[in-house]
């Protein structure tokens, strides 16, 4: 059995965001990846569809918000 490059928990996705692709997950970053995943005219946004599926992009919209919940209070 191979193991997936697709994450399956919110922490595998968070250690591929943050660790692996060294990638902040600012309020700025965030938003944009939330309004890009929320957008199917979005060419980045078909061609994640294209290579995971539907599914995947609602489970990472979904761990964006849940990103988003965790960002520090102004």
């Amino acid at each position: 059995m191979t193991d997936s490059i697709v994450p399956k928990t919110y922490q595998q996705w968070r250690h591929c965001i943050t660790e692996i692709c060294q990638i902040p997950l600012t309020a700025e970053y965030i938003e944009k990846r939330l309004q890009s995943l929320n957008n199917h005219n979005d060419h980045t946004t078909a061609q994640f569809v294209r290579l995971y599926g539907e599914k995947q992009r609602i489970q990472t919209l979904q761990w964006f918000e849940q990103a988003k919940t965790e960002l520090p209070t102004p």
